[in-house]
């Protein structure tokens, strides 16, 4: 044992000497040991320290309260998780309605046992007037001088408001809006403004754009401001922070305050000491894991990320290998005295491998602490990423610890193939400096091949497997990893095209293969590289002509529609459409109306029951009988699901639905290309116009006005829509060819007003003359954002994806891992290879030799790496497509069965295209690249050689 200690003692130290010797390599390897383990250290500590305890949470989340109490909105007693975060109606939801959870109703104030205190807490979302245009933003309402509130937030600067018309703001308002400290700010739909007295931070939420006034400055006024405008009012949302006293708000006041008030409490006293789960009545109505959110990796996240992490390990491994085969090779001599003076194949292999573990720990100790130095220096860069302030800089020294080890792990693995070929040279053959010559492995390359076989007959197998994804990963890894055991051979393949080139290429190719010990690491890390580069690639051009194939216009090409998001700023339309008109060339504009139920400023969805929606009436025998039937597609066998799905009844457009029915002239069809002349004389005639026939019946369409969500109609089939009061208007059919873009009926002024259907502007569609450029289309956003209108404006310009970003950052980073690569081959070859050099000086070789003959053994090594790289990285990119394949074969046999509508017939088109460009950058342009560059920064001449006695 003390023999043992003792050996490892001197080869440590022996390690540590030749480490501190040689300091470029060392520097070398170090760096890519340690780059690794400063991300990882660094992400370690983030998440840890974004994790808050327990009382940290409870005082951003309840300040000094003891509880906080809000609605349900379920009207009904209820069962709560001990966290608050689920909770569900008692009895479960069987025989719940939710028409009486009063979802419209304010919640009333919670009961609180006597002498509670209490604070009213709300939350509402409004637009707000900034320097730039229009801010959405959160309005809030709560006693800033509350002793309650206190950790809730924190008053940077400034004061607290002391009457009306002051407020605070957070600092990311103030970013986004514009505004500092004393600037004046006023709600979109508000002529009152208001203050701002104080700046502060929400620190679980620094991104949140929130005001802050005292209880009824902000949200009443405004809430009464957008009634008397026609709109919907506020609809906040009301919590109470509470504080009773004594041991706190119990589990029991919890269960009690869901049974009689029907509210959700999230109790301090709850939250650090839990319930035991027999005792928490939600959990006996259905098992706990159903109410317990989900793992954020599930197995296929988790097979990718340790595929990647063990291919990291396996580059950074081929990588260092080289450097320590080079040091060991160097230190042949030292190697060799210490066999000479009584030491065995051990005592060597332990000296290589303590060089390993001396660069792993120093790459542990450097790497860690340069990510402890980094995440603290950024710690206010990344708690603006993350969005919410550490609760404490929490250091995990055992997991920091595992991180470290990880760097000693790869160190030794990449010091063991060197240590054991160092190892079996003999002593004569060390002392002498002669290599000797061994005979090639014959058994590696049996296991490349069978490994590349299996793999990819795994990764063929994932095509068709339920696993997918992730079989088809694991395959491709393991025939990455079959190529690189094969690589050797393969250097060795290359090697015979030696007799063809020229003496500095032919000399760089014959060291390549000579030195396969040194060659194939660095050309298999290239082949790691590049592989992932490729697949990559290969998988983003396929994804890029499917998307370019499915493209469907939204409008025709050159045709844009300019429409505004606010349904209560229908008085501003007419400017936004000057504005229109002002920044852009148009040549036509159509200007278009919505349909309105109730007020002109009621949303087109019902969601209110002074307002309604219109919606276009199917005659009852044109329906589609796949959904009217009473179960569905179901009611049907598989034989009369396929003939519905070709019937006409149940074609549905390639566009949805953007407006069902608005109200325009004839100009909307000019802007829409269509040229059918009998529904151009149809709007001038005041009849209106039907893009979709199985609107129509005997030249009719009827038109619905359905007032709040409607009454279902006694008898009706699933499909009919509400009980409203119907509207008969003589229609024109336009003929099947003719593309609505979303729109299904186009009713003329006259018509809508003979009716009785009131309209409201809403936008306009156009077309230009020539084209809009960036400089038109900024100058029209600055505009609009200067009217203050939520708007938006789109141009057809047809399928604008582009892969040339992607594909160029890819065959970026391909070629500087490969330059890499190749440059540390080249730089140990260098070392190495140094007496031959010298040799060519010698006998007359002039000094650009050396310069040309270190361009092309980088060359050489990074043209082999990206040759067998290319050719690796087509497998995972194929076997992905074809399972995505195979998955839409599935998704159509799937819609024929349950009778989906007929283009679900037609599988998917998914192409498996290679990126020719991409590849021929990776071939051409990377190893002539790396050439170039390490014959510039290599010496034309070396020093003179020394005699060795």
């Amino acid at each position: 044992m003390n023999s043992w200690y003792h050996s490892w003692i001197a080869a440590i130290r022996i390690a540590r000497r030749d480490a501190w010797r040689s300091k470029g390599r060392s520097a070398l390897v170090l760096a890519m040991i340690a780059l690794p383990i400063v991300g990882v250290s660094a992400v370690d500590l983030t998440v840890r320290s974004s994790q808050l305890s327990p009382e940290q949470r409870m005082e951003r989340v309840l300040g000094a309260a003891d509880a906080k109490i809000r609605d349900s909105h379920m009207g009904g007693p209820l069962y709560q998780s001990p966290d608050a975060q689920s909770y569900a109606p008692v009895g479960g939801y069987d025989d719940y309605d939710p028409g009486k959870g009063g979802r419209d109703e304010a919640p009333a104030a919670p009961q609180l046992p006597a002498g509670s205190q209490s604070v009213k807490d709300s939350v509402s979302y409004g637009k707000v007037r900034t320097r730039h245009g229009i801010l959405d933003a959160e309005l809030r309402e709560v006693d800033p001088t509350s002793p309650l509130v206190k950790g809730l937030w924190t008053l940077e600067r400034g004061r607290l408001p002391k009457a009306a018309g002051e407020i605070l703001a957070t600092n990311a308002f103030l970013e986004e809006s514009g505004y500092f400290l004393g600037s004046s700010v006023t709600p979109r739909e508000s002529k009152t403004s208001y203050k701002i007295v104080g700046v502060y931070e929400l620190p679980d939420s620094l991104n949140s754009a929130q005001l802050l006034a005292p209880p009824g400055t902000l949200l009443a006024p405004l809430d009464r401001e957008l009634k008397a405008a026609g709109g919907m009012g506020m609809n906040p949302q009301d919590a109470y922070l509470v504080k009773v006293g004594g041991d706190g708000f119990t589990w029991n006041m919890v269960k009690e305050t869901n049974a009689k008030q029907h509210l959700i409490v999230e109790s301090r006293a709850v939250l650090l000491n839990p319930p035991a789960d027999s005792e928490v009545p939600l959990y006996k109505e259905q098992p706990k894991d159903m109410w317990r959110s989900g793992s954020m990796i599930g197995p296929t996240e988790l097979a990718i990320v340790s595929t990647v992490v063990g291919l990291a390990m396996l580059e950074i491994c081929l990588l260092a290998g080289p450097a320590f085969a080079v040091g060991a090779r160097r230190s042949r001599r030292q190697l060799g005295l210490v066999g000479a003076n009584g030491g065995d194949r051990r005592h060597i292999r332990a000296i290589v491998l303590s060089g390993g573990l001396v660069i792993g720990i120093a790459a542990a100790v450097s790497g860690t602490a340069l990510g402890i130095a980094l995440t603290l220096g950024l710690q206010p860069v990344l708690e603006g990423v993350i969005g919410q302030r550490f609760g404490h800089f929490d250091v995990r020294p055992l997991e920091l610890l595992a991180i470290g080890l990880l760097a000693v792990l790869t160190g030794l693995l990449a010091a063991i193939v060197p240590a054991v070929n160092a190892s079996r040279q003999t002593v004569l053959a060390s002392l002498t400096g002669r290599r000797g010559v061994r005979r090639a492995n014959r058994v590696l390359p049996v296991i490349g091949l069978l490994a590349i076989a299996g793999g990819a007959a795994i990764a063929l197998f994932g095509t068709v497997s339920k696993m997918g994804a992730t079989v088809v990963a694991g395959g491709s890894a393991i025939a990455e990893l079959g190529v690189v055991a094969l690589t050797p051979t393969l250097v060795g393949l290359f090697g015979r095209a030696g007799r063809w080139l020229p003496l500095s290429p032919r000399l760089a190719l014959r060291d390549a293969v000579r030195n396969r010990g040194r060659t194939a690491p660095a050309v298999a890390a290239v082949l790691a590289a590049v592989a992932g580069t490729v697949a990559v690639a290969t998988y983003q051009h396929s994804k890029e002509i499917q998307a370019r194939s499915e493209y469907v216009a939204s409008l025709p090409f050159g045709t844009g529609v300019i429409e505004s998001h606010e349904f209560t700023a229908y008085r501003d339309v007419p400017a936004m459409r000057e504005t229109l008109n002002k920044e852009l060339p148009v040549a036509v504009r159509a200007d278009v109306e919505r349909t309105v139920v109730g007020k002109p400023g009621c949303s087109p969805y019902g969601d209110s029951p002074d307002c309604g929606r219109t919606e276009i009436v199917i005659p009852k025998e044109q329906r589609c009988p796949l959904y009217g039937a009473e179960n569905g597609p179901s009611s049907f066998t598989l034989a009369q699901r396929k003939e519905l799905r070709n019937d006409w009844r149940c074609q549905e457009g390639r566009f949805g639905v953007a407006h069902s029915t608005v109200v325009a002239d004839e100009k909307l069809l000019s802007v829409l290309a269509v040229e059918d002349p009998g529904a151009v004389a149809a709007l001038k005639a005041g009849k209106a116009v039907s893009f979709k026939k199985q609107n129509v019946r005997d030249g009719k369409v009827t038109v619905r006005l359905i007032t709040g969500q409607g009454e279902p109609v006694p008898g009706a089939p699933n499909d009919e829509p509400p009980a409203g009061v119907d509207k008969v208007l003589a229609v024109y059919q336009l003929p099947d060819s003719v593309q609505g873009y979303g729109l299904e009926l186009v009713l003329p002024a006259t018509a809508a007003k003979n009716a009785g259907i009131t309209s409201v502007p809403f936008g306009s569609y156009f077309t230009l003359d020539g084209g809009a450029s960036s400089e038109q289309r900024q100058r029209l956003d600055g505009a609009l954002d200067k009217l203050g209108l939520d708007t938006s404006v789109r141009i057809e310009k047809g399928y604008e994806g582009d892969d040339s970003l992607p594909m160029l950052v890819l065959t970026v980073f391909a070629g500087l891992v490969t330059i890499g690569a190749a440059g540390i081959a080249t730089g140990l070859a260098q070392a190495d290879a140094e007496g031959d050099l010298k040799t060519l000086a010698a006998v007359g070789a002039p000094p650009r030799v050396r310069r040309t003959l270190s361009g092309f053994q980088c060359g050489v090594v990074a043209f082999m790496g990206v040759v067998l790289g290319s050719a690796a990285g087509i497998l995972p990119a194929v076997g992905l497509r074809l399972t995505e394949r195979r998955a839409a074969a599935d998704l159509v046999q799937n819609g024929i069965e349950n009778g989906w509508s007929a283009a679900s017939e037609v599988v998917p088109y998914i192409p498996i295209a290679v990126p020719w460009t991409t590849l021929g950058g990776l071939l051409i342009v990377v190893p002539l690249g790396a050439a170039l560059l390490a014959a510039l920064v290599t010496r034309s001449s070396g020093a003179l050689a020394r005699r060795e006695v």
